[in-house]
């Protein structure tokens, strides 16, 4: 009788776990996609989010894209839809109080966007706000946000006091002001900068 090789199990078995781990690697998962997306929309703008520039940077194929992303623009849209709820979840969390403490909330909330700290996310702002500014299906996901923001805020507003309509123009003039000053360079302005934005802020909050 003819001695045939047997594979050992042990090795077999160990093979195929090296080549799943290999594929769940090559494949990565969508969420790894998106991160990746979203630096690059930071650093470049919409522009540079190719598909064969974020496959070099997750270290894969560009086939292995379409496991999870009919083709680009799905992935553009699931990168506005991340951006989107990200932001809803960021306002909830900085506008939530507990009554009589809305006015100290609000001076938290004007402190915590008016502060340069994250670049990153003020880089990602502007990117998407870019973006808005020449493809209406980004615009869309910029306004929802706005309103969502202009909205949370117009209710602290009023439950310290104000009309509605005093509580709307205030919202307003709250994210203009924190939103204008990520474009400037003020630095110079005043010898005590942090001492003029509290100045400021005290002013959009006062009754």
């Amino acid at each position: 009788m003819e001695n045939t090789p047997v594979k050992s199990p042990e090795k077999s078995a160990s093979t195929r776990t090296r080549s799943r781990s290999s594929s769940a690697r090559t494949q990565l998962d969508p969420e790894r996609w998106i991160d990746v997306a979203i630096d690059v929309l930071a650093k470049e703008g919409v522009t540079g989010l190719r598909i064969e520039v974020l496959a070099k940077r997750c270290g894969v194929t560009k086939g292995s894209f379409y496991w999870h992303f009919k083709d680009r623009q799905a992935l553009l849209e699931a990168v506005l839809e991340y951006w989107k709820a990200g932001r809803i979840r960021d306002i909830e969390k900085t506008t939530a109080v507990a009554p009589g403490g809305e006015r100290e909330q609000l001076l938290f909330a004007i402190e915590l966007y008016g502060a340069n700290r994250n670049r990153k996310g003020m880089s990602i702002e502007l990117a998407v706000r870019d973006w808005a500014r020449h493809d209406p299906r980004a615009a869309s996901f910029v306004e929802a946000v706005d309103l969502y923001r202009l909205e949370c805020t117009r209710k602290l507003f009023v439950a310290s006091g104000m009309s509605d309509a005093e509580a709307k123009s205030r919202s307003l003039l709250l994210y203009a002001c924190v939103f204008g000053l990520s474009l400037m360079h003020y630095g110079h302005f005043d010898d005590d900068i942090a001492d003029l934005k509290q100045r400021i802020a005290e002013r959009i909050v006062a009754a």
